[in-house]
């Protein structure tokens, strides 16, 4: 039986929570213990309580490699992804020339069906019409249900990254996998009150994790705030992943340092970038809202 267990092992150990730290845990018979290397974890199967012990051991295990996890997230290069649903849709080429000049690193796309959420956006002929006005990524989130209809019409449109929500199908692994079927980076985002385990079991196929702070289907709403707990903990749990952390829905200056120290490296600013009008205002307020997060990382010069 222990045999059995240790096949599945080091799979299943590669895309826990565990793989954090190694666990010291008497209830574990020396018999058990010896099959298993001293460089490999104890199978969750052989703890006696599985979800209690996760809970315990994860967060206990935190303070411990808590340099390390700082060290892997300084890797993530600081990005600014200005929300086009926030620009003027009259001059949507226009806009989309001017926040690249202004800074910007991304271009975030926020898709929206009226389905899934109360309201509706753009698809992927707007975005194919906007590829030709900047060689920037172009970042799609796809606030839509069902999306795996319309993922390669997306690709296809120009999207390099293209995130999917963890609430949208029952299919989550399945959408991953089409995603990196077409040769785009996958992400998958959260709403508020989802939590970060539903991302436990697709972690190896994920790119990015996009933090909802706002419920989805609305620009210019109030960022909330249990969105800086939920940024700590994706970055414990992405620790030495090559994932993008980032995060839409009432970024700004104000709170872009917070989300910088609990671990965002991505941040989607629409009306926080597009008011004024002009390049000169988009890059003043580009600027500070990677000003703000580069203070909280120790980037300022």
């Amino acid at each position: 039986m222990v045999q059995q267990t240790s096949c599945h092992a080091e799979n299943r150990l590669n895309t826990r929570l565990f793989n954090i730290g190694t666990f010291a845990l008497p209830a574990i018979d020396a018999g058990q213990r010896q099959n298993f290397p001293p460089d490999k974890q104890v199978p969750v199967a052989l703890l006696p309580d599985p979800t209690h012990v996760r809970r315990r051991s994860f967060h206990t295990l935190l303070s411990a490699r808590e340099t390390h996890m700082s060290q892997e997230f300084a890797s993530r290069p600081l990005v600014i992804a200005p929300s086009i649903l926030a620009s003027d849709f009259a001059r949507l080429g226009e806009e989309v020339r001017a926040v690249d000049a202004a800074g910007a690193d991304w271009i975030h796309l926020d898709v929206m069906d009226g389905h899934f959420v109360p309201n509706i956006s753009f698809g992927p002929d707007v975005i194919k019409a906007m590829r030709p006005h900047t060689r920037k990524i172009f970042d799609a989130h796809l606030m839509i249900s069902p999306a795996d209809p319309y993922l390669e019409a997306f690709a296809k449109a120009g999207c390099d990254h293209i995130t999917v929500h963890a609430e949208a199908g029952p299919h989550l692994h399945r959408s991953l996998q089409a995603i990196r079927a077409l040769g785009k980076k996958a992400g998958v985002s959260l709403n508020p009150g989802t939590p970060i385990s539903a991302i436990e079991y697709v972690i190896d196929m994920i790119d990015l994790v996009l933090v909802m702070s706002v419920n989805p289907g609305f620009g210019g709403q109030a960022f909330i705030r249990s969105a800086l707990g939920k940024v700590g903990d994706l970055r414990a749990m992405t620790a030495g992943r090559p994932i993008d952390i980032e995060v839409d829905g009432g970024v700004g200056p104000d709170v872009a340092g917070a989300l910088a120290a609990a671990g965002a490296n991505a941040f989607v600013a629409g009306s926080a970038v597009f008011k004024g009008g002009t390049v000169d205002t988009y890059r003043s307020n580009i600027s500070a809202i990677r000003d703000s997060a580069a203070a909280a990382r120790g980037e300022m010069i």
